[in-house]
This record gives C-alpha cells, structure tokens and sequence, in this order.
C-alpha cells in the first residue's frame, strides 16, 4: 500500500503543475514594459546619490566645481576657436527666416510640453511650466553630457519644480510612453519622407525603418490598456502598478496629436533655417533631416545628445549630396538654435515660477 501512496501523490504534483496557470506572452511584454520605469528610477536614484554624496562632502563639492569648471573653460575655448576659424553658425543666414525658426522651435517646445502632460494621471500630473522646463533644462544638458543624460535632466527639473506630485517611477513611466508616441508621431512623416523624390536608396530604407518602428510602437500603445487590465498581468505586484496609471486610448489620442504637431512645427522651422541658411527651401531635406535627428536621439548611448543629432543631421545632408563643409554648418545652426531656444523655454519657465511665488507671498495692502 505504501509503495501504491508514492505514486498517487507524484502523479497529483505532477498533475497540479501541468494545470498551473503559465504566464502569456502578452502579459511578459506588459511586465517588460512596467519593468522598464523601474530600471530607469534605480539608475536615476544611483545618480541623484552620487550627487548628493559629492555635494555634502567638502572635498567632492570643491572636486565637483573644479571639474565642471575645467569643462566648461575647455568646451568655451574650444567653441570660440571653432566660431573664430568658420565664424557663427547663424551669421550668414538671413535674419527673417532665423526669427521665424526660432519662435517656431519655441511653439514645438510648448507642444511637446502638453503632450507629455498628457501621459500622467490627473493626480500627478505636473503643470506644464514644470514639464517645459524640464524639457528646456535636457535641451541644456545635451550640449556636454551622453545621450540619456538628458532624461535623467526632465526628471531633477521636474521632480524639484513646486507642485510636482509625480515620484520618479511614474515620471519614468511617462518619459517611456513619451517615446513611444514620439515614435508613432514620426512615422507617417518618416513614410512622407520615404516616397518624396531626390532620396537616395539607402536613406529611403533607413526612413522605411523609422515608419515601421513607430507603426509597432502605435500598436503597443493601443493594446497596453487592455493587456494591462488582464488577469494574468494583474496577479503580479508590478501589473497592479501599473494597470491605474496606463494611458488610456483617449490620452494616448490627445498627446499623438499635440506631439505629431510639434514635430510639424520643427518641420517648418528646419524648412526654414535650411533656407535662410542657403542650403534651399527643400522639403525632403527638412523632413530628413528631422528624421535623421530624432532616430539619433533614440541611441542608448552617445557622444551627446546635441552633439549626436547634428552629426546625423549633417550626414544625412551629405548623403543627399549636399557639400560637407555646407551640411556641417547647417546642421550646427539648427544645433545651435534648438538649444538657445531650450535655454529660453528653461528660463521662462523658471522666472514664471518665481514672479508667482513672489505674487503669493507678497503682503496685502
């Protein structure tokens, strides 16, 4: 009889986890994606320590300022000497259409703000000053440090901005919902870009790549409400965050749109600049150009992120057959200008926050 137990009670092991619920592929990819904030907040919780290591110790600090000052003397050295040999990137270009360029670049810069807004829970949401500045302060940013340094820049500007009730996880949750609708607002310019005559081959593949990578990023974003609502998601601690704050159809809707129109208007605003730079007022060549700066943007790593997006920029000019020394200085102007205007989103922001703070804590007659 013993030995006849042994058997009956394997079997019922064996039988319970034949019929034990497996984890769907589906709901691996929603965790997958859930996952992704919270590797971002580790990352961005080891730098912020790092920071606040270095800023209570003495030494650190004086390290600190040392080194960020020897930096930024060497890169204003070598910027004068740059600007001293070719001169200002934007002096030779005609000042009317490099007005309208920049006032442009600083519409794309408020849209882009109130879409990201709405990727956040009406609970957390920030204000949108707080979210162009954060913008504006990774547009900074990108100038000397690598590429992904920049979110971490949206994430400081906009956890410390007064008011703010997002923590750093949802704040990662937003900026991963950001690119992928960033993505799904490229697309249809990169598929416009791809059929338009005088683009070469290889760059219509390369266009054809961006299109395709924003067409599975839209897919992504319409199924995630509904797979993040599933059993077998929720049955984990990380589906259950993440199923209240999943943008829902209509958000995703509105921010597409808002960010599909500020990549519209930097549309125009490179248009713009390529001509009053002398390159020509060429609508493939504005199209690529964008395209080829954001695709450099999406790079886990690089040298910097304006740095990146101007040598992709310039090369995919050349690679239309413009001259290299004339690319080289278009796509440098347009770096140039898309920082100065994030300057300037940054500090609006910061003043605005400011003359309110001085408004409500000044005495009442």
């Amino acid at each position: 009889m013993g030995s006849e137990a042994r058997p009956k009670g394997r079997s019922r092991s064996v039988h319970k986890r034949n019929h034990a619920p497996a984890l769907r592929p589906a709901a691996v990819a929603v965790l997958a994606g859930a996952a992704a904030p919270l590797a971002l907040e580790g990352r961005y919780h080891l730098l912020f320590t790092s920071l606040v290591r270095l800023r209570r110790s003495r030494r650190g600090r004086w390290g600190l300022g040392l080194g960020y000052g020897l930096v930024a003397v060497t890169l204003a050295l070598l910027a004068v000497r740059h600007f001293a040999r070719s001169g200002w990137p934007l002096a030779g270009g005609r000042p009317g259409f490099l007005i309208g360029a920049g006032v442009l670049l600083l519409v794309a810069q408020a849209l882009k703000a109130l879409g990201w807004g709405r990727l956040f829970g009406l609970d957390e949401r920030p204000s949108p000053f707080a979210l162009a500045a954060g913008n504006g302060g990774a547009a900074l940013i990108g100038v000397v440090l690598p590429g992904r340094f920049d979110d971490a820049m949206r994430i400081a500007v906009v956890r410390r901005y007064p008011g703010c009730r997002a923590g750093i996880r949802v704040l990662c949750l937003s900026l991963v919902m950001l690119g992928l609708i960033d993505s799904v607002a490229l697309a249809p310019i990169a598929l416009v870009a791809a059929v338009l005559p005088g683009v070469g081959w290889s760059l219509r593949a390369g266009l054809a790549v961006v299109a395709v990578a924003g067409v599975m990023a839209a897919l992504l974003v319409l199924l995630l409400p509904r797979l993040a609502a599933t059993n077998h998601v929720l049955r984990f601690r990380l589906g259950r965050w993440l199923g209240p704050r999943t943008t829902s159809r209509t958000l995703a809707a509105q921010a597409w749109a808002l960010v599909s129109a500020c990549w519209l208007v930097r549309a125009l605003a490179v248009f713009l600049l390529l001509g009053g730079l002398g390159v020509g007022f060429s609508v493939p060549l504005a199209l690529l150009f964008l395209c080829a700066g954001a695709a450099a943007a999406a790079l886990p790593i690089g040298p910097a992120g304006a740095a990146t997006q101007i040598g992709a920029g310039a090369a995919a000019l050349i690679a239309s057959g413009i001259d290299t020394s004339q690319a080289l200085a278009a796509a440098l102007a347009v770096g140039v200008l898309g920082v100065l205007s994030g300057a300037a989103t940054f500090v609006a922001a910061v003043l605005w926050r400011v003359g309110v703070s001085l408004v409500a804590h000044a005495p009442s007659r």
